[in-house]
């Protein structure tokens, strides 16, 4: 599969995923055994984290590739909280739509499914964005290592956690109606680090109170779309060489 089907999962990068977010299921096994064939004659389907469509959406724009082309399909932002549900409604989604489509990228690193994710991918012939998560991929791994390295009680939001902080952090977690539960998920953490796609003042704003918030020292890197870029691109250098 290239390049972009080597895939990490487990050792360091998992752990840092771990501190990555702050609530964790564990991972569970797909249940559907389904293996899928591709189209050749079909468009790209990008199946993604909710929380990526912004961002996808932007680059299909900036690489022009039109929706014929690629076709954007997004699973609920929600499993950021709920990953061991994301390797079975990737199964499920793949198993029953993959026949339509040339070929598969996935929007989700491994995302604390414990390789239960790459075991679907493999059968559908899909391939991931081969790191962690998506703050590895956005910051790059040099600088993401480097953060983590400097201060390993970092937790890092996007530009998509800034803007549904309240609803997906603070409610997500329960945390609107037991506060007292603050120490206990973030208090292993010194930073809210806010790796960000765009430079909008608006949401620098809303992440600096975010960690003040959570009770955390707030850091800032725009870092832009990392690697989504060039995995978006190579669907589009697949289909001028076809």
């Amino acid at each position: 599969m290239g390049d972009l089907a080597v895939r990490r999962t487990g050792g360091r990068q998992a752990r840092l995923g771990r501190r990555a977010r702050p609530q964790e299921a564990a991972a569970v096994a797909p249940e559907s055994l389904v293996t899928t064939s591709a189209n050749p004659d079909g468009p790209t389907l990008v199946l993604a984290c909710g929380a990526l469509a912004n961002e996808i959406i932007a680059l299909r724009v900036q690489l022009g590739i039109g929706d014929d082309a690629m076709v954007l399909q997004c699973l609920p932002a929600e499993l950021h909280n709920r990953p061991g549900q994301i390797a079975p409604r990737v199964d499920a989604f793949l198993s029953e739509h993959r026949h339509k489509y040339a070929r598969v990228l996935i929007g989700y690193g491994d995302c604390g499914t414990g390789g239960a994710l790459d075991k679907v991918l493999e059968r559908h012939e899909a391939d991931r964005l081969p790191q962690a998560h998506c703050y590895e991929f956005f910051a790059g791994t040099p600088l993401f290592n480097q953060i983590s390295e400097a201060e390993i009680g970092s937790y890092f939001v996007t530009d998509f956690l800034v803007r549904h902080f309240d609803r997906l952090v603070w409610e997500g977690l329960g945390l609107d109606k037991r506060p007292d539960l603050l120490e206990s998920y973030f208090g292993n953490y010194r930073d809210l680090v806010y790796l960000a796609q765009t430079d909008d003042t608006v949401l620098q704003e809303q992440a600096q109170a975010a960690a003040e918030k959570l009770g955390l020292a707030y850091r800032y890197h725009r870092v832009g779309y990392g690697d989504l870029q060039p995995f978006l691109a190579s669907a589009q250098s697949q289909a001028v060489h076809v």
